[in-house]
């Protein structure tokens, strides 16, 4: 009987039994009324959430890359100006998109890799040009690096300008005030913090920004972003009368409305709580074996994942030989520095059990690899900081 190992990599992650059980049972019809109020709760619950009371959500079968095309298709048109505030390589696939929708876009990237851009230089770029959009990635999966998205936002609304933050990696994990920050598109995906197997692009979009897709001047060039499709289909199956666009992903939906139930039952500020209590377990093993962050400051430390640089003599094998011990962790991810590093998940429902299992693994595999260190000091470091 092969060994059961612990999935601890940026997503997907580890998920509760309930939501697997929800994810496993009879598809029902996407007319069913049961299905339509499991559907309907899921939508009430991404507002408490996503702290988005008046906001308006979007359950759509996708994965996170459809979660970023759905919330800046429906607002971007050619011609438009578009700011990118930098951390890493999925804040550039958000410039990709956004290039790709005929925008005119201008990337703020930080001096160095781990860092975050100058909030000035952010600010800067914004007064230069008439700037419809400024987008933001919370935490870039690729470095680790969280930004600082209060800020960012405010910067943006300050300027009357549309602010997109994707939380494919944060949302359910960082803090986030959608509607108290300003925040006019907040995104994610079902398979992080959220806890649902890969599969749902989610998305609350503030009043502003369903006002901007109503003034565009252009169709959204996709129907199956085209907020004007979604629109009913989220007011129907919200008011329990499930209407048809596009056939919804059924099982997932209901495994979605099973964990955010749980998300909700734990409290946002309890759950982001866990997440920090947990991250600076991690941190202090980290430090007590002597290995570097990617990301350049503390602050800039997300509470979700962790980006290790390999010690001298370490190199990607090691990924291997943690797996060896039962864990999965992820490589590098970055083209700047993929091989030098490695990513360790560290979200949903994630317990302090799993994070002694985890450091111990990677104990055992620096010791087979061949770095010199004091056995069971990360352990003991995290359990101290637990």
């Amino acid at each position: 009987m092969t060994e059961r190992t612990l999935l601890m990599i940026p997503g997907p992650i580890e998920f509760e039994p309930e939501v697997l059980r929800a994810l496993g049972r009879q598809s029902p019809s996407h007319m069913d009324p049961d299905f339509a109020r499991a559907f309907g709760r899921a939508l009430k619950r991404m507002r408490d959430v996503f702290a988005a009371p008046s906001g308006q959500p979007f359950i759509v079968a996708g994965s996170g890359t459809l979660a970023m095309e759905l919330a800046v298709a429906n607002v971007i048109e050619a011609g438009d100006r578009a700011v990118v505030a930098s951390t890493g390589y999925f804040s550039d696939r958000m410039g990709s998109i956004l290039e790709r929708l005929g925008a005119e876009v201008e990337h703020v990237r930080p001096v160095a890799l781990g860092d975050a851009p100058d909030l000035a230089a952010v600010e800067k770029a914004l007064a230069s040009g008439k700037t419809k959009l400024l987008a933001i990635t919370h935490v870039d999966t690729s470095t680790g690096v969280r930004a600082p998205v209060q800020e960012l936002a405010k910067l943006a609304r300050d300027r009357g300008v549309l602010s997109a933050v994707d939380g494919v990696c944060a949302t359910a994990g960082e803090a986030m005030e959608q509607e108290a920050w300003g925040i006019d598109l907040a995104l994610t995906a079902s398979q992080k913090a959220i806890g649902v197997p890969p599969g749902l692009a989610l998305l609350m979009a503030s009043k502003r920004a369903i006002e901007a897709h109503r003034a565009r001047k252009t169709k959204v060039h996709s129907m199956y972003l085209d907020w004007g499709e979604w629109l009913p289909i989220m007011d129907g199956y919200e008011r329990g009368a499930p209407a048809y666009f596009a056939t919804p992903a059924v099982n997932l939906v209901a495994a979605l409305d099973v964990a955010l139930g749980h998300i909700v039952e734990e409290g946002m500020s309890a759950r982001v709580a866990r997440h920090d209590r947990l991250a600076s377990a991690f941190r202090a093993a980290w430090k007590a074996l002597g290995l570097r962050l990617l990301p350049a400051r503390a602050e800039l430390c997300a509470n979700t994942l962790s980006a290790v640089y390999y010690p001298a003599g370490v190199d990607a094998s090691f990924v291997g030989r943690v797996r060896a011990a039962g864990i999965v962790i992820a490589g590098g991810l970055h083209p700047d520095a993929k091989t030098k590093y490695f990513r360790v998940g560290h979200m949903g429902v994630l317990g302090a059990s799993d994070v002694i299992a985890t450091i111990a693994a990677i104990e055992r595999a620096l010791a087979k690899s061949g770095y010199k260190f004091d056995l069971g000091a990360g352990v003991a470091a995290a359990q101290k900081s637990l």
